[in-house]
């Protein structure tokens, strides 16, 4: 815990982040370290503080979707058309750098595991942006689900899959691992399935069960003073990217996105991560069947699209449902098995099952690329991830 400490204080020393929470459980012991301030000059940090936990929503919105296949409201092979129609019939680029109506018809239909493997032929393109038509008209569309979180954008859950609908698919379906859309299109499935708002099924079934009574979709009036100040690096400093009192994170999104809208505290994070741990069981209730936490927690890509989206899963992992998991043996990295996803204001856990032992890392600064800075990959060695 002290070499874990040591590295909190040497980040925020050096400029790294006014503050941040480390949190480190091996078992039923439970390490918390808050380092610095919430915000430059602000007060200290607190065990308690919210962050904006971006890319940590996806694994509690792909269990919510579990949920929904155990209470048989949904299935895994098929097709999202009967509750996401606007998907029907897809069509998909010919060529990614082409004209977006130059299309070939889909191979098949769009099936609920499409969403949650991220091979739903939707995703973030790493190309500089306007490179390529596609990126054009998604641009022009205002939709969330290609890019940074944006609880500011202005349409409804319908609204925004209306208007993904009008687009092409970049990939086949089942062919290619493309982040982060699948998340946006599964939150909307789970509203409809539960006949529920997202949030609302979220507080029913997985946060009110969990105790995880700081997570959420805003922070309230009552707990905004626990709300971090974002930042994110620009030309060596950190400037302003959200301010708690009335940034985007204050007030209900039009769009609850299920990809990345989410905030959270290290000990809420920590009963969702422990209820997989626990073959989704939580207090002597079953809230999630083992079968389903297996599936999640279990590698479904192929070399190939593990080999396609290693920009941002990394060279030793694959993807579950909503998740990393660890594939190969590799000196220094997670050991094959493990779990997590980072977030990019600044996030990162990871578990390891078979030692039952996790790792959470909140910041509030910004990632200035797909691959994590050097503190949260020191951070999981001291605890013993690595």
């Amino acid at each position: 815990m002290e070499r874990a400490r040591d590295e909190l204080e040497r980040a925020v020393g050096s400029g790294f982040a006014p503050g941040l929470v480390g949190l480190i459980a091996r078992g039923a012991d439970v390490d918390v370290m808050p380092v610095g301030r919430m915000a430059i000059d602000g007060p200290p940090m607190r065990r308690d503080t919210i962050f904006r936990i971006a890319s940590m929503t996806k694994p509690i919105t792909a269990a919510a979707v579990m949920m929904l296949i155990d209470d048989g409201k949904l299935r895994l092979d098929e097709p999202v058309d009967r509750l996401l129609p606007e998907l029907a019939n897809r069509r998909v680029l010919r060529r990614l750098n082409g004209p977006i109506d130059e299309t070939v018809p889909a191979r098949r239909p769009l099936m609920v595991e499409d969403l949650l493997t991220f091979r739903v032929g939707w995703g973030l393109l790493l190309a500089p942006p306007g490179k390529f038509p596609i990126q054009r008209t998604i641009s022009e569309l205002g939709i969330v689900g290609f890019g940074p979180p944006d609880p500011a954008m202005p349409f409804d859950a319908n609204e925004w899959m209306r208007r993904l609908g009008t687009l092409p698919l970049l990939a086949q379906p089942g062919d290619a691992w493309l982040y982060t859309t699948g998340s946006n299109i599964q939150g909307v499935l789970i509203a409809r399935a539960s006949t529920q708002p997202l949030s609302a099924f979220l507080a029913d079934r997985v946060f009110g069960p969990l105790g995880m009574d700081d997570t959420g979709f805003h922070v309230p009036a009552a707990k905004i003073d626990r709300l971090t100040t974002a930042y994110r690096p620009q030309a060596g400093k950190l400037v302003l990217a959200d301010e708690p009192a009335h940034g985007k994170w204050s007030r209900p999104p039009q769009f609850e996105a299920g990809d990345s809208g989410l905030v959270s505290t290290a000990d809420d994070y920590l009963a969702f991560a422990r209820l997989l741990l626990a073959n989704g069981r939580h207090q002597g209730k079953q809230l999630l069947s083992s079968a389903a936490v297996k599936a999640m927690t279990t590698n479904h890509l192929t070399p190939g699209q593990r080999k396609g989206g290693a920009a941002i899963l990394g060279t030793p992992a694959g993807w579950g449902y909503g998740m990393s998991v660890s594939v190969d043996p590799v000196p220094g990295q997670p050991a094959p098995g493990s779990i997590g996803w980072a977030g990019g204001f600044g996030t990162l856990w990871r578990s390891n099952p078979a030692r039952d032992r996790t790792a959470i890392l909140l910041t509030q600064r910004k990632f200035e690329s797909p691959t994590p800075a050097p503190l949260y990959n020191a951070f999981e060695r001291a605890a013993g991830l690595r």
